[in-house]
C-alpha cells in the first residue's frame, strides 16, 4: 500500500518499504528530472501537510510520480508545492531527531528505528560508516595482555640454562617449570568461563593482568624451585583465563567487517611477547628476565580505564543503558546504532539466562563445540608448543652449524611477522583458506624435518646441510602462524551461541591446555622413544588429519555477524553435506 502526500494540485506517491520489491527504488535526482519532463496528476490536498513518524528515508527516496497531461507551467508550480511540503515537515522531523538522541530505553527502540532514516536524510548520519579508532584502541589494549601470555610461554627456552647453573635444578625440575603453565591454564580455562559471566569480560582480563604481576614477582625473588613452581602455576592459571576472555571480549565488541583483522591482534601481540623473551633471554639471566616480565602487564592497567565492558554482557545483566553507551562509544558517537542495538538486544534476550550443562549436548550447540575442540586438538598436535618450548634444544640436537641462539631469535621474528601477514589476509581470504595453507605448509616442513633427523642418524654426509632445519622451522612457524595459530582462538569468540558462550569457551580452553600439557610434558619422552625423526613425522600425520577435518567440518565465518553464525548452526540439517560443496576453492592469486 502506498502512502500519499498531497500538495496543492499535485499528487506524489511514496512507496512503502514493504513494497520495495514491487516498485523499483528511485533517488531524488531522477525524480526532479522526471518532474521537468512529465506532467503529474492534479489532486487537492489539506492545508497542513505533514510527514508521519513512520515515513522513512526509503519512502522518500523512492518517490513515484503519477503522469498527467498538464502544461509545463503547472509542473514548475508543483515543484514549489513539493518543496513546501518538505519544509513544512521539517519541525516534525527535528522533533523526531531529538527523540532519537534522548531515548535509550527498550520501549523506544522500535519507534526510533522507524524514524531514524527519515531524520538522517537531512542530517546525514545514518549512512556514515563507524569510525574504527575506538575499536582499534580497544583491540590493542586487550592484546597487550596477550604479550604477557607469549612471554610466559617462551620463558623456559632462554632461561633453562641459567636456571640449571644458578639454582642448581635438574632437567626434570626444569620440565615442570615449563609444564606447570599448561597445567595451570587447564584449571584457569575451567574457571574462566564462570568469571567472564560473573565479573564481566573486561574485569576478568584485568584480574588476570594483576595475577601476572604477582607470578613474575614470585619467580624473580625465587631462592629455590618451589618459588618457581608457585609463580609458574599462577602464571598458567592466568594464561588459561586470558586465553578465553580475550577472544570473547573482542568477538563481542568488534564489528563483523574487521573482526578477523582486529581479532588476530592478541595472537600477533602474543608473538611479540615470544620475540621479546627470545631477544632479552640472550642477554639476561632467568632472574632479570622475570623482572622484565613484571613490567609487561603494566600498560593494560592504565588502558583499562579507557575501554568499556562489552554491550552483550551489560544486556545479560539487565543494564541496557550502559550497553547502549558502550556500543555507541565503540562505533563512535556520529553513528546511528539503533538497528544494531535492537538486534543485539533481541538476540541476547532470546538466549535463556539459565541453562543446564546438557544444553552443550544439543545439536545446535554440540556442533560448534566439537569444531572448536577439533581445532584446538589439531593446533597442539601439530607440535608447535613443544617446538617453542624446546627450540634451543631442537637446534642443538640437529647438529646445525648455525648458532642455536641465533636460530631461536630468527624463529621468533618469523613467528612475529607471520601473524601480521595473517591479520591482512584473514578478512580477504577467509578463515578456511588460511587453515588450508597452514596445514599443507606444516605437512611439508615436518616431513622434511623428520627426513633430515633420520639422515643425521644413518649418515654423516648430511652435515653440510645444516641450514635445512632452520629453513624448515621458518616455513613451519610461518605456516602455523598464518592459520592454525590464530584461527582457532578467533573462532572461539565467533561460533558459540550467546547463551553457552562462556561455558563452551571454558570447555574448549581447558581442552586446549590439556593437550598443551600432554604434548609439552611428553615431548622429550616421545623423542627418546621413537627418535626426533619419528616425532616430527607423527606431527606431520596429525597435520594431514587436520586438513581433512577443516575441509569436512569447519565453516567459514568471514564477514558474518555473531547472530548470523548462531542462526546457521541452529538450522537442522537432515541430509549429510556434500563434501564437494564444503570445499572452498583456493583463490587463483595463490
Amino acid at each position: 500500500m502506498n502512502d500519499k502526500i498531497k500538495s496543492g494540485s499535485w499528487r506524489v506517491c511514496l512507496k512503502n518499504e514493504k513494497n520495495e520489491k514491487d516498485i523499483p527504488r528511485k533517488n531524488w535526482a531522477p525524480f526532479w528530472n522526471k518532474l521537468h519532463t512529465e506532467n503529474i496528476e492534479r489532486t487537492p490536498i489539506p492545508d497542513s501537510p505533514s510527514i508521519s513518524e513512520c515515513t522513512t528515508a526509503t519512502n522518500l527516496s523512492a518517490l513515484d510520480v503519477v503522469p498527467s497531461t498538464e502544461n509545463n507551467e503547472e509542473i514548475n508550480q508543483g515543484i514549489g508545492f513539493t518543496e513546501e511540503v518538505l519544509r513544512a515537515a521539517q519541525p516534525e522531523i527535528e522533533a523526531l531527531e531529538k527523540k532519537e538522541k534522548s531515548s535509550v530505553s527498550l520501549n523506544s527502540i522500535d519507534s526510533i528505528n522507524r524514524s531514524s532514516d527519515s531524520i538522517n536524510i537531512y542530517v546525514g548520519s545514518t549512512f556514515k560508516k563507524p569510525r574504527l579508532f575506538n575499536q582499534v584502541l580497544t583491540s590493542i589494549s586487550v592484546a597487550l595482555v596477550s604479550t604477557v601470555v607469549g612471554f610466559v610461554s617462551a620463558y623456559t627456552s632462554p632461561a633453562a640454562d641459567s636456571l640449571k647453573e644458578q639454582l642448581e635444578i635438574t632437567d626434570e625440575q626444569v620440565s615442570w617449570v615449563g609444564g606447570l603453565v599448561p597445567l595451570g591454564a587447564l584449571i584457569g580455562g575451567l574457571v574462566g568461563g564462570q568469571l567472564i559471566e560473573l565479573m564481566g569480560r573486561k574485569h576478568t582480563i584485568l584480574f588476570t593482568d594483576i595475577l601476572f604481576i604477582i607470578s613474575w614477582i614470585s619467580i624473580a625473588v625465587a631462592s629455590n624451585e618451589w618459588y618457581l613452581y608457585v609463580g609458574r602455576g599462577i602464571a598458567g592459571f592466568s594464561v588459561g583465563i586470558a586465553s578465553l576472555a580475550l577472544p570473547v571480549y573482542l568477538g563481542e565488541t568488534i564489528q563483523p567487517e574487521v573482526r578477523g583483522t582486529l581479532g588476530l591482534l592478541p595472537t600477533a601481540f602474543g608473538n611479540i611477547g615470544i620475540l621479546i623473551c627470545f631477544l632479552a633471554g640472550t642477554y639476561l639471566s632467568w632472574r632479570n628476565l622475570a623482572w622484565l616480565g613484571v613490567v609487561l602487564p603494566l600498560p593494560f592497567l592504565i588502558l583499562t580505564f579507557l575501554i568499556p565492558e562489552t554491550p552483550r554482557w551489560y544486556i545479560s545483566k539487565g543494564k541496557e543503558k550502559r550497553a547502549y553507551n558502550s556500543l555507541q562509544w565503540l562505533r563512535s558517537k556520529e553513528v546511528n546504532i539503533q538497528e544494531e542495538f535492537s538486534n543485539l538486544f533481541n538476540a541476547q534476550n532470546e538466549a535463556s539466562p539459565k541453562y543446564k550443562v546438557s544444553e552443550l549436548l544439543k545439536r545446535a550447540n554440540l556442533r560448534p563445540l566439537l569444531i572448536s575442540l577439533g581445532l584446538m586438538f589439531f593446533q597442539q598436535l601439530s607440535g608447535i608448543t613443544a617446538v617453542i618450548y624446546y627450540t634451543t634444544d631442537i637446534f642443538q640436537m640437529s647438529g646445525s652449524t648455525i648458532d642455536k641462539n641465533l636460530c631461536t631469535i630468527i624463529v621468533g621474528i618469523v613467528n612475529f611477522v607471520s601473524t601480521f601477514i595473517a591479520t591482512i589476509l584473514i578478512d580477504r581470504l577467509g578463515r578456511k583458506v588460511l587453515l588450508y595453507i597452514s596445514s599443507v605448509s606444516m605437512i611439508i616442513t615436518l616431513g622434511i624435518l623428520g627426513g633430515y633427523f633420520y639422515l643425521t642418524e644413518v649418515s654423516e654426509a648430511i652435515s653440510g646441510y645444516g641450514w635445512v632445519p632452520l629453513a624448515s622451522f621458518v616455513i613451519y612457524v610461518l605456516g602455523f602462524s598464518l592459520g592454525f595459530g590464530p584461527v582457532p582462538w578467533l573462532m572461539l569468540g565467533e561460533i558459540f551461541p550467546a547463551k553457552i558462550r562462556g561455558s563452551a569457551a571454558s570447555v574448549a580452553t581447558a581442552f586446549h591446555w590439556t593437550c598443551t600439557f600432554l604434548v609439552t610434558k611428553t615431548f622429550i619422552d616421545v623423542i627418546n622413544a621413537i627418535g626426533p625423526h619419528g616425532t616430527f613425522w607423527l606431527f606431520a600425520v596429525m597435520c594431514v588429519l587436520s586438513l581433512v577435518f577443516v575441509i569436512m567440518w569447519v565453516p567459514e565465518t568471514q564477514g558474518k555477524s555473531l547472530q548470523d553464525i548462531e542462526k546457521k548452526f541452529a538450522k537442522k540439517k537432515n541430509k549429510n553435506t556434500d563434501l564437494v560443496s564444503n570445499i572452498q576453492t583456493l583463490p587463483s592469486v595463490l
